[in-house]
């Protein structure tokens, strides 16, 4: 329901509306002229005013005159008598919803604010509607709600217009890629290519022909001239994915095509100019990564020179159902499924779950949620029990002596998920590296560092 404001010098016209209105459920306030109907508007921010046209002191239409040069927005409906209908389309004119004549009827009074309600919800639902176009054409694909992501999305529109280089980090599945092409669609490189590459999928014997590119004859089976990455994404961006997998033989090469623009092609001598502006992103801390040696510090400032962060889904739960709704209009598209929707009582497990894999497990817990679905919308029963039941949700339940080590926890948990991984694939690394979502190089390294055999 609503809150009304009754302006009517008539006593008993205001009583009679205060009980109309309030048996249908509305907060009434009234005011006995315009000037105090003015003020009254001020303090009690109607949804909807009825005023009077004619009134001593201050009339209807100059109320309404002086409420919207004030900055008033609430529906305004004149209640007129036989002889001042002139006056109430005049004050339509200046910015009234509707009139309504006198004397008039309970069911008349309230069949007009219910079309007046109804016509503001509407108005305010297109003004959301036209927001949100506003924001998908600024951000894309990308949702954010929560003061860290849209933090995150206003830092990368700013550092766009700038060939800065850049630094996203963020656990997996947060959508560091998609911020990436963010910065790119809205830098004045937008018209060149937006070339992405995971680092740590390429082998690293390959590495530096696939970056910057070899002449032939440079190695067996080069039996043409190739152009590496840096020269594909020469005008335009170079996205480096998982920039903490390159090893750091591939640093010093990679810090030199950076800060010099020269990058030079495997067996040959010619040293190529390249104009590319460079978006790196990690899962990893380099930080640590500097610390052990596995990562170059000079590299490290020279890519990080703007860094944004990106936060783990289960700190944006405000961004869940949006992301929800969102994901499940695309699966209709792309597999033609007649889910449309889900059921309370799912979005409230989705909102409530941690989401470990962010907003890629999101999409595949939806996905197939969706095409197991057997009627039009979601349910709880479509989703797995891990989620239905969040008692099963992976935590510590208890600890050796008083061992409170964030770190030594940390790294048995992963040791443990590695084991569980491998044991699940039958020791196929490569797709154990895709259950843990690591690169095959990562899962190689945490097996040696753990001692798995």
């Amino acid at each position: 329901m609503i809150r009304i404001l009754v302006i009517d010098d008539e006593e008993g016209l205001r009583k009679s509306l205060t009980l109309i209105l309030q048996d249908a459920g509305h907060e009434v306030v009234t005011a006995i002229d315009g000037e105090v109907g003015l003020k009254t508007a001020v303090e009690q921010d109607p949804d909807l005013i009825l005023c009077d046209v004619r009134m001593p002191g201050m009339t209807g239409l100059e109320f309404l005159k002086a409420y919207r040069n004030g900055g008033g927005s609430a529906l305004v409906v004149m209640m007129t008598a036989y002889g001042s209908t002139d006056l109430a389309i005049e004050a339509m004119k200046a910015g009234a919803y509707d009139y309504i004549a006198k004397p008039f009827g309970a069911e008349e009074i309230l069949l007009t604010i219910q079309k007046a309600t109804e016509r503001e919800e509407l108005r305010r639902e297109v003004g959301r509607l036209r927001e949100r176009v506003r924001t998908e054409e600024r951000f894309g694909e990308i949702v954010a709600r929560s003061p860290g992501m849209t933090r995150a999305l206003e830092q990368a529109e700013k550092v766009s217009e700038h060939p800065t280089p850049v630094l996203i980090s963020g656990p997996s599945g947060t959508g560091k890629e998609l911020v990436a092409r963010l910065i790119h669609r809205l830098s004045p490189r937008k018209d060149a290519r937006f070339v992405p590459v995971n680092c740590g999928a390429i082998p690293e014997n390959l590495l530096e022909s696939e970056f910057f590119g070899y002449v032939k004859g440079a190695f067996s089976g080069a039996d043409r001239d190739r152009m590496g990455l840096f020269e594909s994404a020469d005008g335009g961006t170079l996205f480096l994915d998982e920039v903490g997998e390159l090893p750091t033989t591939l640093q010093v090469k990679l810090l030199r095509a950076l800060q010099e623009g020269e990058i030079r092609r495997v067996g040959d001598t010619e040293i190529r100019q390249t104009d590319v502006r460079v978006i790196a992103a990690t899962n990893r801390d380099l930080d640590e990564a500097i610390k052990e040696g596995e990562f170059r510090e000079d590299l490290y400032y020279r890519i990080a020179v703007v860094p944004i962060s990106l936060p783990a889904l289960r700190h944006r739960a405000e961004e869940v159902p949006i992301l929800t709704h969102h994901i499940i209009e695309h699966l209709q598209d792309r597999l033609r499924i007649e889910v449309n929707g889900i059921e309370p009582d799912a979005m409230e497990a989705l909102v409530s779950y941690s989401w470990p894999g962010n907003v890629r497990e999101l999409e595949n817990v939806l996905e197939r949620a969706a095409v197991l679905a057997e009627g039009s919308s979601v349910t709880l029963e479509d989703l797995p029990r891990k989620i239905r039941v969040p008692d099963e949700s992976p935590q510590v339940t208890s600890l050796a002596g008083d061992d409170l080590s964030v770190k030594r926890h940390s790294a048995d948990l992963e040791r443990s998920l590695i084991l569980r991984a491998r044991e699940q694939t039958a020791g196929n690394r490569t797709k154990a590296a895709e259950l843990l979502e690591l690169s095959p190089r990562a899962l190689r390294y945490k097996i040696r560092d753990y001692g798995i055999e």
